[in-house]
């Protein structure tokens, strides 16, 4: 299999992927319990059916290995979609401005997970530095 960073999944495949991350398996173990489908039940707010992700690894594994072993993009962004992102792969509570014209979500990072928001973001989407803020970042649509 070639590696590709650039394998992309939707946004609520890739917050199935990074609930399961949480529960800190290897890539290989994650693998390996998605094609078993012995995945846990979901009892957090996004009741994440896991069954569903392990029919997409199931339907396309070549992708979901990639994603699992190589990162992936997510295929369209939302404001809600991301601040849910932020908290599923990092465990942190994000404001969104929902504002015409000020859509953001905004969020207090280290600097490796910074670099790993930029490398799943969506096309139309950028991490912004908040001036005079140090560590504190606005995700923004770009054709503002």
């Amino acid at each position: 299999m070639e590696e590709n960073r650039s394998v992309k999944l939707s946004q609520w495949n890739a917050l199935m992927l990074e609930g399961l991350r949480a529960y800190g398996w290897s890539n290989d173990e994650l693998l390996q319990r998605v094609q078993e489908r012995n995945l846990p039940e979901d009892h957090s707010i996004y009741e994440f059916d896991y069954q569903e992700l392990a029919a997409f690894a199931a339907a396309e594994p070549e992708t979901f290995e990639s994603a699992v072993k190589n990162g992936y993009s997510i295929k369209y962004n939302t404001l809600g979609g991301l601040r849910s992102w932020i908290a599923v792969a990092y465990g942190l509570e994000s404001e969104v401005n929902r504002e015409p014209g000020q859509e953001s979500v905004i969020t207090k990072l280290t600097e490796s997970q910074k670099n790993r928001l930029e490398s799943v973001l969506s096309l139309g989407w950028t991490v912004q530095a908040e001036a005079d803020k140090p560590g504190v970042y606005r995700v923004v649509p770009t054709h503002r």
